[in-house]
């Protein structure tokens, strides 16, 4: 591997370890090309090319990881749960949770077990095939 593919890297790394550590906060592209210390556009490109997906989609799965949580493990409203995790609206959230997950929140709550399971292989496993 390359010195300058290595370092593109690890700057895509940093945005994403700031996402990662910092879902709740608003977090947008020139915010995270910033940390990446490149333009957005090389910023987005990159991360897409780096990670599979596009810098929000990838924010946006984090927050919906940690809903599933505060959904499993809490008796919190679902409001109180899509601000907490950094969305702005409840519409919004909804939507998103149902298109990453295939329930909505509310139905997500009723069906979940709170078992010991990462939520990464429960996302894996829900995720529909084909």
């Amino acid at each position: 591997m390359s010195r300058a593919v290595e370092e593109s890297n690890r700057r895509m790394l940093r945005a994403r370890d700031a996402m990662d550590r910092d879902y709740a906060q608003p977090l947008d592209v020139p915010a995270l090309a910033r940390i990446a210390h490149v333009s957005e556009a090389h910023f987005t490109r990159v991360f897409r090319a780096t990670f599979g997906e596009t810098p929000h989609r990838y924010l946006q799965r984090r927050r919906v990881e940690r809903a599933m949580f505060l959904l499993r493990e809490s008796e919190r409203s679902v409001t109180d749960i899509c601000m907490e995790v950094g969305f702005g609206s409840l519409g919004t959230f909804s939507r998103t949770f149902r298109e990453i997950v295939g329930k909505s929140p509310r139905e997500y709550r009723k069906s979940a077990v709170a078992a010991g399971v990462p939520t990464c292989f429960a996302m894996a496993w829900m995720r529909p095939s084909g």
